[in-house]
C-alpha cells in the first residue's frame, strides 16, 4: 500500500474501509488522524522521507479509478518536495527482502534510531542496535532495487495515465 504519510483522503478512506472490519465512524476517525500526521512533512525542521513502493502498488486498484489517479498525482506532487523522495521498485525486479513486510526506519533529532514494523494486527517499534542494523541492511537491498527519483516519477506519471 501507499504509506500513510503519502495517502490522499480518498485512498486512505478506501484502504481503511476494505473488509468492513471498521465502522464508518472508525474509518473517519482514522482518516482524519492519518491526514493530520501528514503535517509532519512540512514541520520545521522538515524531516527527510524516502518512501519505496512496489510498482504493483501503483497498478492495484483501491477504490475507483479517480481515487487511484488522484493518489498517483499526489505522489508526483509530494515527490517534488526537497525533503521527500518517492522511489519505485519496478515490477520486473527480482524478489527482495522488502517483500517480507513493510518497515520504517527513523533517526530522531537526538540521533537515536528506531524502526517500526507492521503486520496484520498491530505495529511493533524496535530500537535494539542489532535489529536496527539488520533492517538497515535490508533497506540498502530494497533501495538498491528501486529506480532513482526521476525515473520513479516518470513511471508513476506513466501509470497515472492508465487510471484516466
Amino acid at each position: 500500500m501507499i504509506p500513510g504519510l503519502l495517502q490522499t483522503e480518498g485512498y486512505a478512506r478506501a484502504m481503511l474501509g476494505v473488509g468492513g472490519e471498521l465502522t464508518a465512524e472508525e474509518v473517519e476517525t482514522r482518516v482524519v488522524a492519518r491526514l493530520a500526521r501528514q503535517s509532519l512533512l512540512t514541520a520545521k525542521p522538515r524531516p527527510h522521507l524516502v518512501a519505496v513502493l512496489e510498482e504493483h502498488t501503483l497498478r492495484r486498484q483501491l477504490g475507483d479509478r479517480a481515487i487511484m489517479r488522484e493518489q498517483l498525482q499526489h505522489l508526483l506532487a509530494v515527490g517534488t518536495e526537497p525533503n521527500v523522495q518517492v522511489r519505485v521498485v519496478p515490477a520486473d525486479a527480482p524478489w527482495h527482502v522488502g517483500l517480507n513486510g513493510p518497515f520504517i526506519l527513523a533517526r530522531l533529532g537526538n540521533g537515536a534510531k528506531l524502526a517500526h514494523l507492521d503486520n496484520q494486527l498491530r505495529g511493533q517499534t524496535v530500537d535494539g542496535p542489532n535489529d536496527i542494523a539488520a533492517l538497515e541492511r535490508r533497506w540498502e537491498t530494497v533501495t538498491g532495487e528501486a529506480l532513482p527519483r526521476r525515473q520513479s516519477a516518470r513511471l508513476i506519471e506513466e501509470v497515472a495515465k492508465t487510471w484516466t
